[in-house]
Order: structure tokens, then C-alpha cells, then sequence
């Protein structure tokens, strides 16, 4: 199934298992156009990494990660330590937070330089986030195709993500749902695509 279709912010694009809500653009054109090249030149953004049967493996897309504190964050079998926030982030956070009615504490950072870069099918489960917390996910550049599918009856959902949107997963939406962002032959600029999080510092 494939959402295009004016955004309606109470409408949960999963038809069970957890909660998907598509706000949309969530910033003029103007203001997207600016934090994008602000994200695009300022972050500092590394090639990611990945353990893969011990070993060590750099993907062409890249990411960054930054946090009310220096967090350590695992994923792919690789630990990062937090950047401190940068005013351009505080201020889309902010404006996200006020948007999604969420609470937000860090944001990894993604930069595919084009369609041929991606994001195979995955869950956020990672054991520091906050169980069921939600993530936002705010994107900036390029349009892209990005799907949703379920764990256990295979079914699938699609939608696209514009220049300046948001899109919140929240509930048990990462415990039943994989979700990936395919690669395509059709796009040839970059995005940038922040996912807001909550880490639980008590875990």
C-alpha cells in the first residue's frame, strides 16, 4: 500500500502493532532549503560503520550523533559518543518537539548522497533507546520512497517522505515492524534525514 495523500496528522498508517503518523511538511520551502545546506555543511559527518562477523566494515552513506549529553549509542555492533547539539539541530528539535507533542533528548543523523545510497530492512530496538519511545524522523532534500513492513504477516507499507517533513513512529511499531529506506536508480541529489530519540539513561 502506498501513502500519497495530503498528510493527516491523526491518521496512523499502520493498520496495527504500533503507530505511524506523517505530519507532513512541517517547514516552508525556504526553511528546509536552509537547514539543509546547514546540515549538509556543518555536521560532522563520518562514514558509518559496521561489524559484520568481526569484521569491520564503512558504508558510503554517512551519519552523525549528537545529544543532550555525550551518550554512548550501539548499533551494528559499533559504539558512538554523542557530539553536543549545534544551534541549527536545537532549533529543528524544538520545532519538532512543539509539532509531535514528543520529547526528544538525541538525534542520529543520516546523509545519502543519492538514490543508489540506502537503508536495508531494520528495527530500532536498540537496548539504550526508550522502550516504545517515539523517534522523528525529519527529512530534508531529496523525496524518497521509505516502507514499512510487518514482522510476522509480511504486509507492506509505503509512503513518501518530502523535503521538510516529518514522520513519528511511536508505540510498538519497532517491535512489529521493519522499516527501510530502498535504494533507487531515479533519484540522483542528496537528503538528509534526522531521527530524533529519547535514550534512557536509566537502563
Amino acid at each position: 500500500m502506498l501513502f500519497d495523500l495530503p498528510a493527516d496528522r491523526n491518521l496512523n498508517l499502520l493498520p496495527m502493532d504500533g503507530s505511524v503518523l506523517y505530519f507532513g511538511k512541517i517547514f516552508s520551502t525556504i526553511e528546509a532549503d536552509h537547514f539543509f545546506k546547514m546540515m549538509y555543511e556543518k555536521i560532522e559527518w563520518k562514514k558509518d560503520e559496521a561489524m559484520i562477523f568481526g569484521k569491520k566494515i564503512y558504508t558510503k552513506r554517512k551519519v552523525a550523533w549528537y545529544a543532550d549529553f555525550p551518550f554512548e549509542y550501539t548499533y551494528s555492533n559499533v559504539t558512538k559518543s554523542a557530539l553536543p547539539w549545534t544551534d541549527e539541530l536545537l532549533e529543528i528539535k524544538k520545532i519538532t518537539e512543539n509539532v509531535s507533542g514528543e520529547r526528544f533528548n538525541s538525534c542520529l543523523l543520516n546523509l545519502y548522497h543519492s538514490g543508489s545510497e540506502g537503508m536495508a530492512w531494520h528495527s530500532d530496538g536498540e537496548r539504550d533507546l526508550k522502550k516504545n519511545g517515539a523517534i522523528g524522523s525529519v527529512s530534508f532534500g531529496a523525496e524518497r520512497k521509505f516502507s514499512f513492513k510487518h514482522k510476522n504477516s509480511g504486509q507492506k507499507i509505503d509512503l513518501l517522505l518530502e523535503h521538510g517533513s516529518l514522520l513519528i513512529m511511536k508505540g510498538e511499531t519497532q517491535t512489529h515492524w521493519m522499516h527501510r529506506l530502498p535504494p533507487t536508480k531515479k533519484v540522483f541529489s542528496p537528503r538528509v534525514n534526522l531521527t530524533f530519540r529519547t535514550i534512557d539513561k536509566e537502563q
